[in-house]
C-alpha cells in the first residue's frame, strides 16, 4: 500500500515538473485560446447582434464594404477574453513581464473599448477624440516604460538598442533614452495594427504571424544558453512571454474563424489598439524593436501611406498619393478584389516573419 502510493506521488511529481516547460505550456496556452475563441465566439457574435452593435462604413470607402454595415463589431473582446483566461492559467503569475504585457494590452483594450462603445451604442461618430485617446495610450505607454526601465538596474541588456544581423553592434540607450523608445514603440505599434484593421482577416493574421515569432525570440531571450549561442541578449525570465505569445496566436486563430471574409465578427478598436500594444511590448522587453520593424512591414507600410496621404494633401493642397488610404483600400480602389487584397498581404507577412527570424542566426 505503502509503495503504490510513493509510485502515485512520483508520477504526479513528474507530471508536475513537465507541466514547467515553457514550450508545452505555450503549446497549451495556444490550444486553450483557440478552444475558448471557438466555443465563446458564436455566443458573444450573437450578443453583439441583439443588442445592434454593428459596424458603420465610411461613406467615401470602397462601394463593396456598405454590404458590411451593421456587421457586429468589437469582437476582439473576444480575443481579449481568451488571452486574459488563458494566460492566468497557464503562466506563472509571478512573473513581472508577463503581468506587464497583460496589463498593457487589456489598458489598450480599455481605451478601445470605450472608443467603439462611443461609436456603436452613443451612435458618435468620433467616438473618443483623438486627443483624449493619444493622452490615455501615452499614460499607459510611459508608465510601461517607466517601470521597465526600473527592472534595466538589474538586467543592462534592457538599456540597449540590438541591431539585428550584426552580433556585436548595440547602442546604449540610458534610461531616458529606453523610456522614449519603449514609448513610441508600444503607443506607435498600438495605432498601427489599428490602421490595418480594415478588411476582413487582414490585421489578425499578421498579428498572430508576428506574435508567435516573438515568442521564438523571447523563448531564446530567456535561456541563458540559447541567447548564449544565438548571441542574443539574456534577458532572466522574458520566457515566460512565450506563453503570453501562444495565448495570442489561439486567441488569434480562433477569433479569424469569424473574422475571415465574409466576416461575422469585427475586432474594432477593442481588439487591434490591444494587440498592437501587446507586440510592442514584448518586443520592447527580448530588445528586438527593429526586427518588429521588419516583422510588422504590413503595419508600418499601412501607417507609412496614411501619415504620406495627409501630409501631401495638406501640402500640395488637395492632391492624392493615393487613391485611398491606408493602402489595402488603394489596392481594393484599383480593382483587386478584398480577398486578394488580405491573402496577399498575408503572403507578404510571412515572408517579413520568416526574413525577422533569420535574424536569430544571421550574425
Amino acid at each position: 500500500m505503502l509503495l503504490e502510493f510513493a509510485q502515485w506521488l512520483a508520477r504526479d511529481v513528474r507530471l508536475f515538473n513537465v507541466f514547467n516547460y515553457i514550450t508545452l505550456r505555450a503549446v497549451l496556452a495556444c490550444l486553450t485560446a483557440l478552444a475558448i475563441s471557438l466555443i465563446l465566439g458564436p455566443y458573444v457574435i450573437r450578443k453583439l447582434t441583439a443588442y445592434k452593435i454593428g459596424q458603420s462604413v465610411r461613406d467615401d470607402g470602397p462601394k463593396t464594404h456598405l454590404a458590411k454595415a451593421g456587421t457586429p463589431t468589437m469582437g476582439g473582446a473576444l480575443i481579449l477574453l481568451s488571452i486574459g483566461i488563458t494566460t492566468l492559467l497557464w503562466g506563472d503569475l509571478q512573473n513581472r513581464y508577463l503581468w506587464v504585457v497583460l496589463l498593457v494590452t487589456l489598458g489598450f483594450g480599455t481605451i478601445g473599448w470605450i472608443d467603439d462603445y462611443r461609436k456603436v451604442v452613443h451612435r458618435n461618430p468620433k467616438g473618443l477624440s483623438a486627443r483624449a485617446k493619444l493622452f490615455w495610450q501615452s499614460a499607459i505607454g510611459l508608465a510601461a516604460a517607466g517601470y521597465l526601465a526600473s527592472l534595466s538596474h538589474g538586467t543592462p541588456a534592457l538599456n540597449e538598442l540590438i541591431v539585428p544581423f550584426f552580433k556585436f553592434v548595440t547602442y546604449p540607450l540610458g534610461p531616458i533614452g529606453f523610456i522614449i523608445l519603449t514609448y513610441f514603440v508600444i503607443v506607435g505599434t498600438s495605432n498601427a495594427v489599428n490602421l490595418t484593421d480594415g478588411l476582413d482577416g487582414l490585421a489578425i493574421m499578421p498579428t498572430v504571424l508576428v506574435g508567435a515569432a516573438l515568442g521564438i525570440f523571447a523563448y531564446v531571450a530567456g535561456h541563458s544558453g540559447f541567447s548564449r549561442y544565438l548571441g542574443l541578449p539574456y534577458i532572466p525570465g522574458a520566457g515566460e512571454l512565450t506563453v503570453f505569445c501562444g495565448a495570442l496566436a489561439g486567441a488569434g486563430l480562433g477569433f479569424l474563424w469569424f473574422n475571415a471574409y465574409p466576416a461575422e465578427v469585427f475586432m474594432g478598436d477593442v481588439g487591434a489598439l490591444a494587440l498592437g500594444a501587446a507586440l510592442g511590448t514584448i518586443a520592447v522587453i527580448v530588445r528586438q524593436e527593429i526586427v518588429l520593424f521588419i516583422m510588422g512591414g504590413v503595419f508600418v507600410v499601412e501607417t507609412l501611406s496614411v501619415m504620406l496621404q495627409v501630409l501631401y494633401f495638406k501640402a500640395s493642397g488637395g492632391r492624392r498619393i493615393f487613391r485611398m488610404a491606408p493602402l489595402h483600400h488603394h489596392y481594393e480602389l484599383e480593382g483587386w478584389k478584398e480577398s486578394q487584397v488580405v491573402v496577399r498581404f498575408w503572403i507578404i507577412t510571412m515572408m517579413l516573419v520568416l526574413f525577422g527570424l533569420s535574424t536569430l542566426k544571421l550574425r
